[in-house]
């Protein structure tokens, strides 16, 4: 299999201008955003994917892809396959963002968003840049970052991933905004050249999310590690394709 691709490239979009309004903006490109807004967008959805790092995009908390559980279907499997042998982290990172830039449909964007603001027929994203962006509905997929704290020995870093740096004025709105929020955490074993450290986060309580949706709000919804509970790589992705699925039927 040779390059990025493995559909046919959509055709390229115009640029979106200030208050373009997105089908649906998807805030975080782990493994849950990213596959997410690959599935919209290969079904013709007009999709707008925040990173606050593209350099870290569908980055894991191991450095290796070798033993992880991807869905067969998923583009976390597709890419693996493309590189195999390798399994290097950096390299399946490469080819992954190479294979979301190619998506038509997607607008990759830089950015953090710091709050959200409802109204009648779309969602207003704020962000640290200071332009406000534009969705009809909203997706949060941001892993281990509403308020993250890294734990790494006697060192702790407000930061929700290695050398990435916290969500932490999203949390506050969102408890603004009502929404109760609670601990979870996460450990990363160390592996190869990569130490262990451990993340302490914030989520929605289990009560404030039915199904995929935030109670407290008609267009937002919550994806992946940012909820409550268990998850491994590979029921995130299963995750994911269920709320494309859900969002599809629902006309986004």
């Amino acid at each position: 299999m040779s390059g990025p691709h493995f559909y046919p490239a959509q055709p390229p979009r115009t640029a979106p201008q200030a208050g373009h309004l997105y089908d649906v903006a998807v805030v975080g490109a782990g493994l849950a955003g990213t596959e997410l807004a690959w599935r919209l967008a290969r079904a013709g959805r007009d999709v707008l994917l925040v990173s606050q790092a593209l350099d870290t995009l569908g980055n894991l908390y191991q450095p290796a892809v070798g033993e992880a559980d991807f869905p067969a279907h998923s583009v976390f499997a597709q890419v693996r396959e493309q590189i195999a042998p390798d399994t290097d982290g950096w390299t399946f990172h490469r080819h992954l963002k190479a294979e979301i830039e190619a998506t038509g449909g997607i607008h990759l964007l830089q950015s953090c968003v710091t709050a959200l603001d409802e109204e009648e027929t779309e969602v207003i994203l704020s962000t640290w840049e200071g332009p406000k962006l534009h969705a009809k509905k909203v997706v949060l997929a941001v892993g281990s970052f509403l308020k993250g704290r890294l734990l790494m020995g006697e060192t702790m870093d407000e930061a929700g991933r290695l050398s990435e740096v916290a969500y932490d004025f999203l949390a506050d709105d969102l408890a603004r905004s009502g929404v109760f929020l609670v601990g979870a955490e996460q450990t990363a074993h160390a592996e190869a050249d990569a130490p262990a450290y451990e993340v302490r986060f914030l989520t929605p309580a289990p009560s404030e999310v039915d199904g995929f949706k935030l109670g407290r709000f008609e267009r937002v919804y919550a994806l992946g590690r940012c909820t409550a509970g268990e998850h491994t790589y590979g029921s995130v992705l299963a995750d994911a394709t269920r709320l494309s699925t859900e969002l599809l039927e629902a006309g986004a």
